[in-house]
């Protein structure tokens, strides 16, 4: 089938160079060899130890690693990570801390579909699950769902959101991290039209491309750049005979990979030359900061190739959402018809993923919220990834978000926010 022979040349590609570093590993490691006392045997063993490990973790789903929080007396409270909702293309989970009675803060972190693993927020979930009961959506690998369950593109995505406030209820806090931003939005403008009762009490955007056009990144330039048909024969393949979703078109996560280490590549040569190194002289541990990042960071998933081509397409390109034209299922949605739940944006200085501006427009979009239950934040010399779970956010950012949904939660008295700026 046209594409599937690329598929799997890369799998026979990812496999034999992890293959190549298991050999190399076990070669350079036997004990007869201690004897020649070369310094090259070492440096050979723990370049296969390296690029074992790193080839390895590609196809490799990451643990959340959330085993326990600490409590409020002294005590570990046991943390175990439930399904609310199992859908096809992704599900509705819960980090459910056991003796704890029901926090006043009830969260949804609505994950990014855009290479990697829910997991990319383990952090985010952790600093989080002290203060709120926390759910996240966990999207699955495309390359294992059989093609038998259909398609799943951009409007499908934002009926699950919609499904998954419904099942939450209306106490919900929503924070939107990154790619899901205006798609979020529009679940909750769907919700504010269609089921106005089910609508969250807050929503958070981080990062998201609410408007691409108002502050131009490689991204934004790509997407202008390059034709769908350009797109769609460069980046789409259908999933090999080795996954339950053989036949299905995919973006695959290696491919994906491959261009997010173009992007910095001097970088991760870098790093892995460093690794490579430490690893030979003894210094390196199993969950030293270079692996606890590329462990992570190498771990990625297909995305279908309709999600792919309609984000781009509707998204970047015609700009739908920042247009108010976004159609799901065959209703217009309308940004404006939000008028009761409080949003906020926060946006990093330097990020260049989604720079600043493009995510602060959902404001302006939001014609039916009053001036009191908007805010806005830029948070100084932070990039993406800080913004979300790095020292920008934990330092800043995430006190901010928990006063935004204190202040907006119907119990608590509204406070002015010292760092927040109500947007006018």
């Amino acid at each position: 089938m046209k594409y599937m022979a690329t598929y799997d040349l890369m799998e026979t590609i990812r496999n034999t160079n992890e293959w190549m570093g298991a050999t190399a590993r076990a070669m350079a490691s036997y004990p007869a060899f201690s004897m020649t006392m070369n310094p090259m045997l070492n440096v050979m063993a723990a370049w296969g130890e390296v690029t074992e490990r790193s080839f390895s973790r590609m196809v490799v789903k990451p643990d959340w690693g959330i085993r326990s929080i600490p409590g409020p007396e002294a005590q570990d409270h046991l943390v175990d990570v439930v399904p609310v909702v199992e859908r096809p293309f992704g599900s509705l989970m819960h980090f459910k801390v056991r003796r704890r009675a029901p926090m006043a803060r009830k969260v949804l972190l609505v994950a990014p579909m855009s290479g990697h693993y829910a997991t990319l927020l383990r952090s985010t979930v952790a600093s989080l699950l002290q203060d709120a009961d926390v759910y996240i959506t966990d999207w699955h690998n495309a390359r294992d769902i059989p093609v038998s369950a259909g398609k799943f593109d951009i409007e499908d995505y934002t009926l699950y959101l919609v499904e998954f406030m419904r099942a939450l209820g209306p106490d919900i806090h929503v924070i939107a991290v990154c790619q899901p931003a205006p798609l979020t939005l529009a679940a909750t403008a769907y919700l504010a039209a269609e089921d106005p009762d089910a609508q969250p009490r807050t929503l958070t955007l981080i990062g998201g491309p609410i408007d691409p056009d108002a502050a131009a990144t490689d991204v934004t330039d790509f997407g202008r750049r390059i034709t769908m048909g350009q797109l769609e024969q460069i980046a789409i393949q259908r999933v090999g005979f080795k996954y339950k979703g053989v036949g299905r078109l995919v973006y695959p996560g290696l491919l994906q990979l491959q261009s997010f280490m173009s992007m910095n590549s001097e970088r991760h040569n870098k790093a892995f030359t460093d690794q490579i190194m430490k690893v030979a002289q003894g210094e390196a541990s199993d969950h030293d900061a270079h692996n606890r990042f590329y462990d992570e960071y190498l771990a990625v998933m297909d995305m279908t190739a309709e999600f792919y081509l309609s984000t781009v397409e509707r998204i970047f390109k015609n700009r739908e959402i920042a247009k108010n034209e976004f159609v799901v299922a065959g209703k217009k949605v309308d940004i404006g018809a939000i008028t009761r739940v409080a949003v906020m944006t926060v946006e990093g200085e330097n990020d260049d993923i989604s720079a600043p501006g493009q995510c602060v427009a959902a404001l302006d979009m939001l014609t039916g919220l009053p001036a009191a239950q908007k805010a806005q934040h830029l948070e100084p010399g932070a990039g993406h990834y800080g913004i979300f779970a790095g020292k920008s956010w934990r330092i800043n950012i995430r006190p901010l978000v928990l006063k935004f949904i204190d202040a907006n939660s119907g119990t608590a008295k509204v406070t002015k926010l010292a760092s927040v700026k109500a947007a006018k």
